[in-house]
């Protein structure tokens, strides 16, 4: 973990903690800046829906679901 010194809107973080349900502050910050990070990597996951083509038969994926 990374130590540092931030100035934040106290009214916002407030909001932010309850909203999140949680009890510190440093909570929501950590869970607000991993649904960042997992909401940007999904946009980039959609930016190349359709692009990539698999051949997959109903079989073989059947296959792969079964693991093996």
């Amino acid at each position: 973990m990374t130590r540092m010194t931030v100035t934040l809107d106290p009214n916002l973080l407030e909001q932010a903690r309850q909203a999140l349900g949680v009890p510190t502050n440093s909570a929501a910050i950590r869970i607000a800046l991993v649904e960042v990070v997992r909401k940007k990597q999904l946009a980039e996951a959609l930016d190349h829906r359709g692009q990539i083509a698999l051949e997959l038969d109903q079989e073989t994926l059947q296959k792969l679901r079964a693991g093996g």
